[in-house]
């Protein structure tokens, strides 16, 4: 039986390539988030990673370019992840809480807090870069979960609303709090009593918001 062209091993030159762009994003994300976008330049990630200055630009002709990736490599896993577990089958509650751990895990790592510190400071300066951002972040999570919403709307296990809106309500009671304060410096870490108390509360607030019409759902 012949081997499927997608299961054939990546040629030396490919691995090489490879691993070179993954070196080259993981040295663009450590001066992304120590130095901030402003003081980050293709010359100064060219010069961190020796070599000819033409080999940086041949895998990324911008710095924008550049920034893209990185917020790709950090975001795609997460999404898979995402995507996966809201289409568990599991009771809406236990998925809605699942969802809202798990979200809150991801956005108040260091690192989250890290990004989400540069993009609020250096936006105005460089919309481009809070586009991307909100598009790779923000905005593809958003849309995940408003699949998901509307589904149980679908079923009836929710009100008939907008999906996108709920989705962005159900975010925003996820961030109201410890979140922004992590963000301002106003806290140091949350502790796993806290992320457990916010969930519940965010997600108990949301299912009442959109509790179905009683009287509907019992026909």
């Amino acid at each position: 039986m012949t081997m499927s062209k997608h299961l054939c091993p990546p040629s030396r030159r490919e691995a090489r390539r490879r691993d070179r762009r993954e070196a080259i994003v993981e040295v663009a994300a450590r001066s992304f988030l120590e130095n901030g976008y402003a003081a980050t330049t293709m010359s100064g990630i060219a010069a961190t990673l020796g070599g000819p200055k033409g080999t940086l630009w041949n895998y990324f002709p911008s710095k924008e370019e550049l920034f893209r990736a990185v917020l790709e490599g950090r975001t795609a896993k997460y999404r898979e992840a995402l995507a996966e577990m809201l289409d568990s089958g599991a009771e809406l509650e236990t998925t809605l809480c699942r969802f809202g751990s798990n979200f809150l895990e991801k956005v108040t790592t260091p690192e989250a807090v890290a990004l989400h510190r540069l993009v609020v400071s250096e936006a105005n300066r460089f919309p481009e870069m809070g586009a991307i951002f909100y598009e790779l972040g923000p905005l593809r999570t958003r849309t995940l979960v408003a699949q998901f919403l509307k589904g149980a709307m679908d079923r009836g296990q929710l009100r008939p609303a907008n999906p996108t809106t709920a989705a962005r309500m159900l975010m925003s009671l996820l961030l109201s709090n410890f979140q922004q304060l992590l963000v301002l410096g106003q806290m140091e870490h949350a502790t796993a009593e806290l992320m457990h108390s916010e969930v519940a509360e965010a997600i108990g607030c949301f299912l009442r918001a959109y509790a179905p019409d009683q009287d509907k759902a019992d026909r």
